[in-house]
């Protein structure tokens, strides 16, 4: 798979978790290695959904010593490269179907965020990817739900969206990693791997459980508890 499992990256989607409790629920994941923390920006026009503002993110910030991954579903992704460049966040993903120009987006990005991403929905195939997009991009989100919604079912033609960009990044010889969020669980998430998935998204599938139970969850996804 040419990744050991300890180093798959887990980002627990914070959209499923307890807001009114959201320290406690950061505080649960300090200890644990190799986490990103999942920001779902959402503006209510791109998707069906509105969520964390400027200063939300911002205490999540200052709340976390995990890196910060946010997912723009946005109309306006531009906009944010500048008012979320001082939140610490170090991958900001952006979807393909919301920009003109992906590769300025990226250029400009870059200024500010060590890893920049984009993002396809499910009935966005692979091909409207460019190749020198996917040359410059840090990261490929694919989404395996349509963006909006926790607690939504895995769609099963992911996969097939992952053996072609898994694919094409041997072509080109392209460096960037692929992401997978929607319906990521303990019962597909070794599948998941195995087409070439190194960040899982899990939102309800962690967040259903007890805080205490967050690590136990996590070593799952990584296939070290059976």
């Amino acid at each position: 798979m040419g990744i050991k499992m300890s180093q798959i990256i887990i980002a627990p989607s914070l959209l499923a978790c307890n807001f009114l409790a959201i320290n406690d629920e950061l505080d649960a994941f300090d200890n644990i290695p190799n986490l990103w923390m999942h920001l779902d920006i959402m503006d209510g026009h791109f998707v069906p959904n509105l969520t964390f503002g400027h200063p939300l993110v911002q205490k999540i910030s200052q709340s976390t010593l995990h890196k910060l991954d946010a997912h723009l579903m946005v109309t306006n992704p531009e906009f944010y490269i500048n008012s979320f460049k001082n939140y610490r966040i170090h991958n900001l993903t952006f979807h393909l179907e919301t920009i003109k120009d992906p590769l300025d987006f990226i250029k400009m990005a870059k200024k500010f965020y060590p890893s920049v991403g984009i993002s396809i929905k499910p009935l966005t195939p692979v091909s409207h990817l460019s190749d020198q997009v996917l040359k410059e991009v840090d990261l490929i989100l694919v989404m395996s739900v349509e963006p909006g919604f926790a607690g939504q079912a895995f769609l099963e033609n992911t996969y097939q969206k992952l053996n072609e960009l898994v694919s094409v990044k041997k072509s080109l010889n392209a460096h960037f990693i692929i992401q997978v969020d929607g319906g990521v669980n303990d019962q597909n998430a070794f599948k998941l791997i195995q087409h070439g998935v190194s960040v899982l998204v899990a939102g309800s599938y962690l967040f259903k459980n007890p805080s205490d139970k967050y690590a136990g969850q996590i070593e799952k996804l990584r296939g070290n508890v059976p």
